[in-house]
């Protein structure tokens, strides 16, 4: 059986090392790119099984930016067979800017299925990852 194949967006590298190295551990195929344009590239060509999300990266939006991208209800978008892709966002969001989401909250606003805050607890992470890819 393949190894889920998840994509990380961040354009912090220790933290996508520390990640990488944690889900590799557990059996995860991982792949990352630095920024949202290289990211929405790599989702067409891998096709991830699950995305796990910055937010503040080129732009201090630009993880919302590429979420609205992957889940936009425009049949014509390019990434609208990704639309259904899992998706956690991490955040220090809340600790520079003083804001807070949550999925429950902010469901219907952030189109994705997660929030973790950086920085991220991987126990945490692996947990969320797990109950993603169940669905």
């Amino acid at each position: 059986m393949d190894k889920p194949k998840i994509l990380i967006i961040d354009d912090d590298r220790d933290v996508v090392e520390l990640i990488r190295i944690t889900l590799e551990a557990n059996n995860y195929d991982v792949v990352s790119a630095g920024n949202g344009a290289e990211g929405l590239k790599l989702v067409k060509e891998i096709r991830p099984d699950l995305i796990i999300l910055d937010v503040m990266m080129d732009t201090a939006t630009e993880g919302f930016q590429i979420s609205y991208q992957l889940r936009s209800k425009d049949p014509k978008s390019e990434y609208r067979e990704f639309s259904q892709t899992p998706i956690i966002m991490m955040t220090g969001i809340s600790q520079k800017l003083h804001m807070k989401f949550s999925p429950e909250q902010d469901g219907d606003y952030l189109p994705v299925d997660e929030f973790l805050e950086k920085p991220v607890r991987v126990d945490s992470l692996l947990e969320k990852i797990k109950k993603l890819l169940k669905r």
